[in-house]
């Protein structure tokens, strides 16, 4: 069973649009996965401008990717590097933790993906 970074069952990122190393909703990710892509996020304008001007475009559907292109509200399993990169500008884009791999916390600190947090909020 694959874990979050509370060490409890891995959730859904999303599956629409699908997300994931392996396009199966969940930020799992194995050896060959070089980017790391471990972080649920929900994007942001700021963020996929962020990410463009880096050379990853998140924005231009890649259909031969089976990439639908992201728009703000989108959740999406992220490169681990590129979101730390954005939380050191200011720009990090929220996390689901529950959807977050444990792997992340080898990168950065429980502490550091507490901060960015999603809190969902009740009507």
């Amino acid at each position: 069973m694959e874990k979050n970074v509370f060490g409890e069952e891995l959730q859904t990122c999303c599956t629409s649009p699908m997300t994931g190393y392996f396009r199966d909703g969940s930020c799992r990710t194995i050896d060959s996965d070089r980017g790391t892509h471990t972080v649920c996020a929900i994007m942001t304008n700021e963020f996929l401008n962020f990410s463009a001007s880096k050379g990853n475009d998140l924005i231009t559907p890649a259909p031969y990717y089976q990439f639908p292109g992201l728009k703000e509200g989108d959740k999406w399993c992220l490169c681990v590097s590129r979101w730390i990169e954005a939380e050191k500008a200011n720009i990090a884009p929220k996390l689901i933790l529950e959807a977050t791999h444990e792997k992340t916390l080898e990168f950065t600190s429980l502490e550091v993906l507490v901060k960015h947090a999603f809190i969902k909020t009740h009507d």
